[in-house]
């Protein structure tokens, strides 16, 4: 029988939604299956997917709160007269913040609607390689048949189900975000970059809060910067529980949860009480309802994601998949966004533009935020060798930290280069404030395959912290001291 749309795309996040409007575009017959199977916890919400409603939203505007009440401490040395003690109300933020994200759920039905994709609410599984069954939460099933079918599902936050009252007594950042009260004195074990930004906003509006780390904190990162971020986290206040790891989770009479855990240095098993335990051992792909196996989609045994190739293509050839969900690909809605718009111009618009994945920038939204583009030092050091790597580095303090006396110890940025002919750019690091900002502006000039010489041409904008990336001059190898003095 004839298929029922060109294009079904199962998932609502950021990278399904950009693929349905942009099949849309071309005038083809487009629909969108989303469903949020509610957290362990209970907590749900609308269309979106993780960088919306439980991710890069909700996480810069509490990360934004947190920086407020540092300008609040810094305010006082620049003249102006606040009461203290100054208080934060999570009440307040959360539900300022979470009104805002259902504005956006809103604004994307409305979009699907104008752009005349069609959304289904409902769990998709497949019944057979053409044919998805989807069903609402009430159990009424449909049946829709596409031409070509995306899968953009995403990931979910995993739980260690190996220790004891972990899924019983602790959440993940999906409900972090949508909490009506105050977490309170919270611990996060494990150091993914959500952890770390979570534990850098909860400590910045107030909140005891431990960070507990068995091994390197943001694996997969540049290490010289996540150890810098990590400094400046314990000296802004977050604790650090590190070479731990947890054995157990117990709710006490008071309803406190009780936490053991295991010292590997000194070999002692230890305990506290939070109010709240909030895991970060990374997401899994939500593949689980999917049934790939009936229609031979492969994926990977070890991690679950979906195996695709350089057009995003699965084992079945007119079956996609795009974004977290994928084998080998960052976790970054920008290039889910990408990713799937591409497919869509392909697929629809005589385009055989591929997605390229290279020189992707990112930021950790820490307290002193983290922004990386390219490959990170050890990276370098793996794939040319030492002796072929130069490395421009400085430690500088914004001009903005001098009048409050901020420490700017960590405040540190490194380009990683070729040495040999041009000295190409293969990585740029920098931590410091608006590190995003940053980093954005000089993703273009790596991506565009600028060199050491064009960078020290390139003017700075005075008095800013990008400057002194058009500064760098001291390598690491010459061994001199990497401090900018002087204006």
């Amino acid at each position: 029988g004839k298929n029922e749309y060109d294009l079904l795309v199962i998932g609502g996040g950021s990278g399904g939604l950009a693929c349905a409007k942009e099949a849309a575009q071309f005038g083809r017959k487009v629909a969108v299956l989303d469903y949020v199977e509610p957290s362990p916890q209970g907590t749900k919400w609308g269309l979106g997917g993780t960088c919306v409603n439980v991710g890069c939203i909700p996480k810069k505007l509490m990360h934004q709160a947190a920086l407020l009440g540092s300008a609040l401490k810094d305010a006082q040395h620049y003249g102006w007269n606040i009461a203290q003690p100054v208080h934060h109300t999570w009440s307040l933020m959360a539900q300022a913040v979470q009104n805002y994200v259902k504005s956006l759920n809103w604004g994307h039905r409305v979009q699907l609607q104008d752009k005349k994709v069609k959304y289904f609410n409902m769990k998709g599984s497949f019944s057979d390689p053409y044919t998805i069954r989807g069903l609402t939460k009430a159990g009424k099933e449909t049946i829709v048949t596409a031409e070509n079918i995306v899968i953009a599902t995403g990931g979910r936050p995993k739980y260690p189900t190996h220790i004891a009252g972990a899924l019983e007594y602790g959440i993940t950042s999906d409900d972090l975000f949508w909490l009506k009260k105050s977490p309170g004195k919270t611990l996060t074990p494990f150091v993914f970059n959500v952890s770390l930004e979570c534990a850098g906003f909860l400590t910045g509006i107030g909140l005891d809060t431990t960070v507990m780390m068995r091994s390197i904190p943001l694996r997969g990162f540049d290490q010289q910067m996540a150890s810098l971020v990590t400094e400046h986290m314990e000296s802004y206040g977050t604790k650090f529980l590190k070479r731990c790891f947890p054995t157990k989770v117990e709710k006490l009479e008071s309803n406190r949860l009780q936490v053991t855990w295991k010292n590997t240095d000194l070999g002692t098993e230890e305990t506290d009480s939070f109010d709240t335990v909030m895991w970060a051992v990374g997401r899994a792909p939500d593949t689980e309802t999917l049934n790939l196996e009936t229609v031979g989609v492969k994926t990977n045994s070890e991690t679950g994601k979906i195996v695709v190739d350089a057009s995003e293509a699965t084992s079945v050839p007119h079956i996609y998949a795009i974004g977290d969900i994928t084998e080998g690909r960052p976790e970054l809605t920008p290039t889910a966004i990408a990713a799937g718009k591409l497919l869509a111009q392909r697929l629809f618009g005589q385009s055989s533009e591929l997605m390229d994945y290279d020189s992707v920038p990112t930021t950790v939204f820490t307290p002193l935020e983290y922004g990386c583009v390219g490959l990170s030092e050890e990276m370098a050091v793996r794939c040319y060798g030492s002796d072929n790597i130069e490395v421009y580095h400085a430690y500088y303090k914004p001009l903005e930290f001098t009048v409050a006396e901020r420490d700017a110890t960590q405040c540190y940025m490194k380009v990683v280069c070729l040495r040999e002919r041009e000295q190409r750019i293969l990585g740029l690091h920098f931590i410091g404030p608006n590190a995003g900002e940053v980093i954005q502006g000089f993703a273009l000039g790596i991506k565009c395959g600028a060199t050491y010489p064009q960078l020290m041409k390139t003017i700075g904008i005075h008095p800013t912290c990008a400057e002194e990336i058009t500064k760098l001059h001291i390598t690491k190898r010459s061994g001199l001291d990497a401090t900018v003095t002087g204006c």
